[in-house]
């Protein structure tokens, strides 16, 4: 039998971004071009004061996209603020975005990619945070 292991990342965040339907893959293009390595896209009906919004009366659909995507600590900022810019959602009923702080993530990742995580965590300290558990 092989050897498994589940390996915990631990300096993770998750940015989620509720847009306007047919707006998400212009966000999760610039999600990619600022680092991000994938994106999770579905659909979702919005719900609440959806007739009109504002003094400019602009009315906002019910459906829409849900972006998830998961980024360490360090890229966080950066990769929310260009999805945000990407989604103009400095515009009326564009969508709105958030980030929340991960306790813990686990994925497959290359063994090539865990060993210049782990050399790069113990030489500089701002990697993202690993750790294997024997499975």
């Amino acid at each position: 039998m092989s050897k498994r292991e589940v390996v915990v990342l631990t300096d993770v965040s998750l940015i989620t971004c509720v847009v306007q339907r047919g707006v998400a893959d212009k966000i999760v293009q610039v999600a990619y071009e600022t680092g991000a390595q994938g994106a999770t896209v579905h659909f979702a009906k919005g719900m609440g004061i959806r007739e009109r919004l504002g003094v400019f009366g602009v009315a906002v659909e019910v459906e829409k996209e849900v972006i998830n995507i998961v980024v360490s600590t360090d890229q966080v900022e950066r990769v929310f603020e260009r999805m945000y810019l990407a989604g103009e959602l400095d515009t009326p009923g564009m969508g709105i975005m958030y980030i929340t702080p991960l306790d813990k993530a686990a994925t497959y990742i290359p063994p090539e990619v865990l060993e210049k995580l782990s050399e790069h965590d113990h030489g500089h300290g701002t990697a993202t945070e690993f750790e294997p558990v024997k499975a």
